[in-house]
């Protein structure tokens, strides 16, 4: 005789596995991140839609040349310092773009000078000035360089105090990302400025398809498609780590710096000294708020070259 048992179980709702959909995880604000978005070649577009939104021009870029993209086989971590994005449009125009994920010392010089750098590169022998195209710097900043200025955006060109222009050859554009403020409702962002900074500020943290329900339209789904790809490629994720670790070490130790230098009084001593010398050589740049954002090691090199200075008039 066979025997028979019965279990009995209680009432168990089983529900289908659910496959959580991940953030992103790759910032754009990461050198790296940036240069693939709006340094490759095959993204040209990416690039066109960037331009378009932060410069505005009444004639829209309707496309460009990126003039130093990154060769992968030759790319050396240790080596490169900025990756900045040189491009150059239909009509002539040159650009420098970058993005800082802290305010080095002497950015708005840095900004001004590689402006000018490629506004000169332009003229070869038996050129004519009349020849010259716009030269313009772009940075994307995420870090607060004009504590006193509300805005988030600065337009900077060759114009007098009435607002007269001399020209329009070169320029610099400064945005300040810590100004932004996302929006709190969950609508689609429209204007073409917003989307770029909402994009920069909070890819890294959303999905997929959650950027595609705030930024809509084919640019940013190829945009979010770039960001993917440096997740998914061994050797380019790696790359983005290594440049993510480097931004990360440099900030700590600036960071670690300021607040040794307080503790011990060194900094604010080191920014006396500083200060007094500046006031020697007679320049007003750098300003006394931004002397006090810098740090020890900072301020230790300023004051080198000003003593330096000293010496060279005597």
């Amino acid at each position: 005789m066979g025997l028979i048992i019965g279990l009995a179980f209680p009432n168990i709702l089983v529900r289908p596995f659910t496959k959580f959909a991940m953030s992103i995880g790759i910032d754009p604000l990461v050198d790296f991140a940036a240069k693939r978005l709006l340094g490759s070649p095959e993204h040209w577009r990416i690039t066109v839609h960037f331009l378009n939104a932060m410069l505005r021009f009444a004639n829209p870029i309707v496309d460009v040349r990126i003039l130093n993209p990154i060769n992968m086989k030759d790319f050396d971590v240790d080596k490169l310092s900025i990756l900045d994005i040189k491009a150059t449009d239909s009509v002539g125009r040159r650009y420098n773009i970058e993005v800082q994920t802290t305010r080095p010392l002497g950015l708005p010089k840095r900004l001004t000078y590689y402006a000018a750098k490629q506004l000169i590169e332009q003229l070869g022998e038996g050129d004519q000035y009349a020849d010259l195209n716009p030269s313009i710097s772009i940075c994307i900043l995420d870090s607060v360089l004009f504590r006193e200025e509300p805005a988030l955006q600065h337009a900077f060109e060759l114009r007098t105090d009435r607002g007269l222009s001399l020209s329009d050859c070169l320029q610099v554009h400064v945005f300040e990302l810590p100004k932004y403020v996302v929006p709190s409702d969950n609508k689609p962002i429209t204007d073409p400025i917003e989307q770029w900074l909402y994009f920069f500020r909070e890819a890294a943290n959303q999905t997929a398809e959650q950027l595609a329900r705030r930024l809509p339209g084919a640019v940013f789904t190829e945009a979010v498609g770039v960001l993917e790809m440096i997740a998914k490629n061994p050797e380019e994720r790696q790359v983005y780590e290594d440049r993510l670790k480097a931004e990360r070490d440099e900030w700590a130790r600036t960071e670690q710096a300021k607040l040794d230098g307080k503790l011990d009084g060194k900094l604010e001593e080191r920014l006396r000294v500083v200060k007094m010398l500046r006031d020697i050589v007679g320049e007003t740049d750098p300003s006394d708020s931004d002397l006090a954002g810098l740090s020890l090691d900072q301020l230790g090199q300023l004051e080198t070259t000003y003593q330096q200075r000293l010496r060279d008039r005597t």
